[in-house]
């Protein structure tokens, strides 16, 4: 269906892939999050100034035993790294049992005042043991925090540590972790995560603050902190850009942590919990560590409220603009055009991340741009191709096959319709076909009569093409061609006359072919003239020809007509043109042969014929 290729089509997907991506559906929210690793590849990795990991790896379940070890072990952990004098110590175990070996005793008495943070974790089963921390509230941000039914805490007899953080993370919908929720809840009660409540042990605060508004959290606080802003939901998207020093916990010395917050992490085969990430499978606590060295070193990543509406727009304008450059511009152009929008969009992502932090989606756009700019460009190529064909096919059995060529090259050389030109015409006839047609009618050879006229029609076809005419029909024996149209002919005159005088030299020849086959003799006669016409696809919707109308035309056709009144030799003037031709002839000589007058003019008209060369 041609309303396939028409250049509204394109449009017509263009508003389809918006509709499709105005709700943000799986499939776009996943291509944008891909495209935001992808850039994040780029980041330049960095030693962490602030966080440092003591791991629980092979050689430490070879010195200490069976996993999980006595809490007594954990205690002693504490105990000498801060002798040798590290930070914040965060322990991402949960402890909500008591130890079946009794070393609680020794935890308890080592996780006050040391700045340790313990581990607590949302849950859909139970509530239990967990510690809140009171949060200053601007707004009402409950509704937009992530919500368990309950939380299960570590044992009432280590509440006392000096943070009790959650580990839960909010994994993307493909399953990897990009942001991390800062705050949570139960219920009316909040709880923070057990990164921030790093951060809040650190700076020895009580409390935090969250403030939100209609589209809801903008930014949380520790008071004695700096403010950190976050997406609605109260996430902050992880910077993977750290490199952290890692201890082992068999190591006899701790002294290499000193100063930095410590993240004790298992990594011994069947006890490290692995988790998906931007750059691959990562164990729990770097995410803690990374999501740690985020805020603390104030390089939080953002993504501006206003960003997928931004990108929406943008997918459409760009997208118009691919269908109007498809539909009046080169091929060429179009393509540079995509390949623009691709690289511009791809560069412009990478740089907003890597000189802003700021997290730009190129993915929808260039998806958009790809398919509704292929689709314009296919749908011209194809109208073209339907418009060289159609032309082809309307002009191959009129036209010498260069010129087809040309105008399938160049479709605007053929303007559909009719327009007013200036052309020449000629109408070549059999004269004596009769004598011709009663003798193959005698022998009862209706076919050796169709062979005959052929045989002429051919010839004379292949001189009317050779000299650059169209032949607009057949008429029986008579043959109708033209100059100058559809493609432009500068001496169209002269190429009509000089195509009658070649056929009736070819006429001579056949004279001799048809001797020898018995066949009476014949001639050829052929009117030109030269004059204004109306040219182009006439017809009806269901068929039409490339054709020619007007006043000129009939007087080749009386021209031709002519031809048997005068005669000339043994035969008859093969050639008559009128004075309308002559006055535009170069390259042939002519004598007048008379003055006529013709049905439907007043005036007597003048006709020329060829001179002939001994004359």
């Amino acid at each position: 269906m041609k309303w396939l290729t028409h250049w509204s089509a394109a449009l017509v997907t263009l508003v389809a892939l918006s509709f499709y991506g105005f709700s943000d559906p799986y499939l776009k929210e996943l291509l944008r999050l891909k495209s935001f690793d992808v850039v994040q590849q780029y980041d330049k990795i960095q030693p962490s100034e602030n966080v440092a990991f003591l791991e629980i790896d092979e050689a430490t379940i070879e010195k200490y035993g069976q996993w999980p070890f006595k809490r007594d072990i954990m205690a002693e952990f504490i105990q000498r790294l801060r002798a040798d004098g590290a930070g914040v110590i965060v322990i991402p175990i949960l402890f909500s049992e008591k130890d079946r070996l009794g070393g609680d005793d020794a935890l308890s008495d080592v996780v006050q005042g040391n700045g340790v943070v313990l581990a607590q974790v949302g849950t859909t089963q139970t509530n239990k043991n967990a510690v809140s921390r009171g949060v200053s509230m601007i707004g009402d941000p409950l509704p937009w925090m992530y919500a368990w039914p309950g939380m299960l805490g570590p044992i009432k007899d280590l509440h006392i540590a000096d943070g009790v953080g959650v580990l839960n993370t909010a994994p993307e919908i493909d399953g990897v972790v990009r942001r991390v929720p800062l705050l949570m809840r139960v219920d009316d009660d909040v709880y923070p995560s057990i990164a921030f409540e790093t951060v809040r042990v650190a700076v020895a605060d009580p409390s935090y603050q969250v403030k939100s508004g209609a589209g809801g959290i903008i930014a949380v606080r520790i008071p004695a902190y700096k403010t950190v802003y976050t997406d609605p939901r109260a996430r902050v998207w992880i910077r993977w850009n750290k490199e952290f020093m890692r201890v082992s916990a068999s190591s006899d010395s701790f002294k290499a942590l000193q100063g930095k917050i410590v993240i004790i992490g298992s990594t011994a085969a069947g006890i490290g919990s692995i988790i998906s990430t931007p750059k691959g499978e990562s164990f729990s606590h770097n995410v803690i560590g990374t999501t740690i060295d985020t805020i603390a070193s104030g390089d939080t990543i953002q993504r501006l409220d206003t960003s997928l509406f931004l990108e929406y727009v943008a997918s459409i304008l760009l997208g118009m603009i691919l269908i109007i450059l498809s539909t009046v511009c080169a091929y060429y152009i179009s393509g540079i055009a995509i390949v623009t929008i691709l690289a511009g969009s791809s560069y412009a992502s990478y740089h907003m991340f890597m000189n802003h932090l700021q997290l730009w989606d190129a993915s929808w756009i260039i998806i958009v741009t790809m398919i509704v700019g292929i689709h314009a460009i296919y749908n011209r190529f194809v109208k073209e191709f339907r418009l060289r064909q159609q032309i082809k096919k309307q002009f191959e059995t009129y036209l010498d096959p260069r010129q087809v060529y040309l105008l399938q090259k160049n479709p605007e050389l053929l303007k559909l319709g009719g327009e007013r030109k200036e052309m020449s015409f000629l109408f070549m006839d059999i004269v004596g076909f009769t004598p011709i047609s009663e003798y193959y009618k005698n022998k009862d050879d209706p076919e050796g009569l169709v062979e005959v006229i052929n045989e002429y029609l051919n010839r004379m076809s292949a001189i009317v093409l050779k000299n650059g005419g169209t032949i607009d029909k057949y008429m029986g024996d008579c043959i109708m061609a033209f100059w100058n149209a559809p493609l432009p002919c500068a001496y169209h005159a002269d190429m009509a006359v000089k195509t009658a005088i070649e056929c009736a030299e070819e006429t001579e020849r056949l004279k001799e072919i048809y001797r020898e086959k018995g066949l009476p003799d014949i001639n050829i006669g052929s009117g030109v003239n030269t004059g204004d016409c109306i040219v182009g696809n006439m017809g009806s919707d269901s068929r039409f020809d490339y054709s020619v109308i007007g006043d000129a035309v009939n007087l080749a056709a009386r021209l031709e007509a002519q031809t048997r009144n005068y005669k000339e030799g043994d035969g008859i003037v093969s050639t008559l043109f009128s004075q309308y031709t002559y006055e535009q002839l170069t390259l042939c000589e002519s004598e007048e042969v008379d003055r006529i007058k013709v049905k439907g003019k007043e005036e007597l008209i003048t006709i020329y014929k060829p001179k002939r060369p001994n004359q």
